[in-house]
């Protein structure tokens, strides 16, 4: 009967996994564990670091709590009734000075090559300007005219039945992939974060200063992030919608977006950029 219950179990548990790789592939999803699948090189970098750390993480835990283990069972006062007076071992402080050295070393190497390649800005392709306010996001394409527009959280009880609660904008991103694309980013009040999981991205907005990232997102999707950085009462409703698309499909919707939002009374017109200006 127990078989029975556990190769039921089983099966459901391969099932939910079938029907959720697809969605999560996209964004988020209810009880996902995990990363969200890396959709730029950045992304994929940061991954492969984070595994190598918890190889390293879980052998130091399995062996201090073995040797703790070891030590409570061999060493305690009714096993051990004279305790040793040894008060050093030339070699073995030898051993644990240098095992850790070599163990930072082995993590500094990739971090500092990590920190290296997100740091350095290639040529971009075209460049999104990025500013926070509370409690929205403003973008601006520089390179396709100026197109200019506000990006808020949609409503739960306007949300289309495909979209996400708390994570779909009203008017979403949209970016070319195997473009490399340069991010400029600032804040008209408080400090915010631009965070994109699947992109690999944090990059604080910070009022009078411009910082600067690139990514190239390698693959078509819908990917979701959040502002990252406490911003006031209403900081966890300011997401991120960015819709990756090919590039005939971006110049399309460049067309499209300069009409409808030049068309529409209610787009803002011109969002202040205060610190880019600058």
């Amino acid at each position: 009967m127990s078989k029975n219950i556990l190769w039921t179990v089983s099966l459901a548990f391969l099932g939910l996994v079938v029907l959720i790789d697809p969605a999560f592939a996209n964004g988020p999803v209810d009880w996902a564990f995990g990363f969200q699948p890396a959709a730029t090189s950045s992304a994929e970098r940061i991954y492969e670091f984070h595994n190598l750390l918890m190889i390293i993480i879980t052998g130091i835990t399995v062996f201090v709590t073995l040797l703790l283990i070891f030590v409570v069972i061999r060493y305690n006062k009714h096993v051990n009734k004279t305790p040793s007076k040894v008060t050093h071992n030339v070699m073995l402080e030898i051993v644990w000075t240098v095992l850790p050295i070599v163990l930072l070393i082995i993590i500094a190497i990739p971090s500092f090559k990590i920190l290296y390649k997100n740091d350095r800005i290639v040529e971009p392709e075209m460049t999104l300007k990025i500013t926070g306010y509370q409690w929205y996001w403003g973008y601006e394409y520089p390179d396709q005219g100026g197109l200019m527009f506000d990006s808020r959280m949609v409503a739960t009880e306007d949300l289309r039945p495909d979209q996400k609660r708390l994570l779909s904008t009203d008017n979403v991103v949209v970016l070319p992939i195997e473009t490399d694309i340069a991010i400029l980013v600032t804040s008209n009040d408080v400090i915010h974060a631009w965070a994109i999981p699947a992109f690999g991205v944090k990059i604080d907005t910070v009022l009078g200063r411009t910082n600067e990232t690139w990514f190239r997102i390698n693959r078509v999707g819908v990917y979701y992030g959040q502002c990252s950085e406490l911003c006031g009462k209403d900081h966890s409703f300011m997401p991120i919608e960015v819709h990756a698309v090919t590039k005939e499909e971006f110049e399309a919707w460049t067309l499209r977006a300069k009409e409808e939002f030049s068309a529409n009374d209610n787009m803002p017109k011109n969002i202040k950029l205060t610190a880019l200006q600058q």
